[in-house]
């Protein structure tokens, strides 16, 4: 997740092409419209569209990718995403999947909690962990994109 520190040097470009063409597609006026599934954007870029239904905190888990950024974008409804550096999340309870590009690790003792509300977005580099799609206030329905940028 990306912070504003004063005199901090980013290790990554967001303003690099890659990043463009997934912040643009967010611009469409027909994302609440799209099915589910995948499209792809160019550069290697993709973006998932899905509609789930949140879930309690401790129904999902923390995850971690290797070759993709997510930027996570809420259509529609409102969630909790759990976030850490990915260090903190020491257990594993799924191994990487090269092919999926994903690991799932048991809750890491601490981390922060962001809300994403219809509009929002949240930027997330590999070296975040993650735990997307849970209740704010019980489970709500969710129409999001993820946008997979890759590294």
């Amino acid at each position: 997740m990306f912070s504003c520190k004063s005199g901090y040097e980013y290790k990554y470009d967001l303003s690099e092409e890659k990043f463009r063409i997934g912040f643009e597609f967010l611009k469409r006026k027909d994302l609440a419209n799209l099915p589910q599934g995948w499209i792809e954007l160019g550069l290697g870029v993709r973006a998932s569209i899905q509609h789930y239904n949140t879930s309690d905190y401790k129904e999902n888990k923390f995850e971690t990718h290797e070759r993709f950024f997510d930027i996570q974008y809420v259509i529609e409804g409102e969630e909790y995403c759990g976030v850490c550096d990915r260090s903190l999340c020491t257990e594993v309870t799924v191994p990487y999947s090269k092919e999926a590009d994903i690991a799932f690790y048991k809750d890491p003792e601490n981390c922060g909690m962001v809300l994403l509300e219809t509009g929002d977005f949240i930027v997330l580099a590999p070296e975040d962990a993650h735990k997307p799609r849970c209740n704010v206030k019980g489970s709500v329905f969710v129409k999001k994109v993820v946008i997979k940028v890759p590294v």
